[in-house]
């Protein structure tokens, strides 16, 4: 007998997915209404502003801006006004920084707790958060005022915070920890609340009290969360404006001038809109290098 060839079962082809090309345009489409407010919002000011940085741009003039090339920088670097400032910026932005971490981390992990009342008290620890900044400036202004202001009635003192030269800064840093902390706190919440929990009964076997437990398992556990929140902190302090200019304007001479009041005075005050430009452009790049510092030395500790 002669043996019958049988046939392969055909193969079950896979369904052919929809083309790269297909793909990418529909993904572009899903994102274009995201991407559109982005680039007319956040790329072409800030590239237009880049190129601002290069011209002699004033307030008045119809003509054309001048290329000046690196004028504007070289006026700043020789502008001691703008180097007192970027000091203050400084001292402002590690302080504030710094104070809201420490201070957010502590009410976080009593927020942490099961506490009576602990969903009212997380309502009113993100209360600052739903003020505008103007408000926040204005209600601080009250606090601080030397007749009516009711610090100086808790104190039984007299004294005029925003226009003592030695007050004036370490005041407006307390409005500043106090107005940021709601952002820091909900974030190191969150953080808390991920830290799984069959770690601290681990350690609890072992006889673990607080300290060991927050430092051996909170503490690295928010490492990710940390780094996070402080680079985000850091750079929005060093950019702000609106609460410090409410509060002071940048008094008393300059005793709390921010970089990006300095940088407003010559837009809005001077005219200077090229070396106005040129000073957001220098802020913005030392503001990134010290954060990529930051951040390298972060990633290498942790590795």
């Amino acid at each position: 007998m002669t043996a019958t060839a049988t046939r392969p079962a055909p193969t079950a082809r896979k369904p052919r997915g929809k083309p790269r090309s297909r793909r990418n345009r529909e993904v572009l489409m899903l994102m274009l209404p995201a991407l559109v407010p982005v680039v007319l919002f956040s790329v072409i000011p800030l590239v237009y502003g880049i190129g601002l940085a290069f011209t002699d741009a004033r307030a008045g003039r119809n003509d054309v801006p001048d290329f000046v090339g690196l004028a504007n920088l070289g006026e700043m670097l020789a502008d001691d006004v703008f180097w007192s400032s970027f000091k203050i910026g400084i001292i402002w932005a590690v302080s504030v920084t710094t104070l809201q971490f420490l201070l957010s981390l502590g009410l976080a992990l009593l927020l942490n707790q099961n506490l009576r009342f602990r969903g009212l008290a997380r309502v009113l620890a993100v209360v600052p958060w739903a003020m505008p900044p103007v408000v926040i400036g204005l209600m601080w202004r009250l606090v601080y005022h030397p007749d009516a202001g009711i610090l100086n009635s808790m104190l039984g003192t007299n004294i005029d915070w925003l226009a003592d030269f030695s007050l004036a800064l370490p005041a407006v840093i307390v409005m500043g920890v106090w107005a940021g902390m709601p952002q820091t706190t909900v974030v190191l919440l969150a953080g808390l609340q991920s830290v799984p929990k069959e770690l601290y009964e681990a350690v609890e076997v072992d006889g673990a009290g607080r300290w060991r437990k927050f430092w051996n398992i909170t503490l690295p556990q928010l490492r990710p969360v940390v780094v996070a929140i402080t680079s985000l902190d850091f750079v929005w302090n060093i950019n702000q404006f609106s609460l410090v200019y409410v509060l002071t304007q940048g008094g008393p001479g300059g005793q709390t001038r921010l970089p990006m009041l300095f940088a407003y005075e010559q837009a809005f005050r001077y005219g200077f809109f090229g070396y106005a430009a040129m000073l957001g452009l220098g802020i913005v790049i030392v503001v990134l290098a010290v954060l990529g510092l930051y951040l390298w030395r972060q990633m290498r500790e942790a590795s």
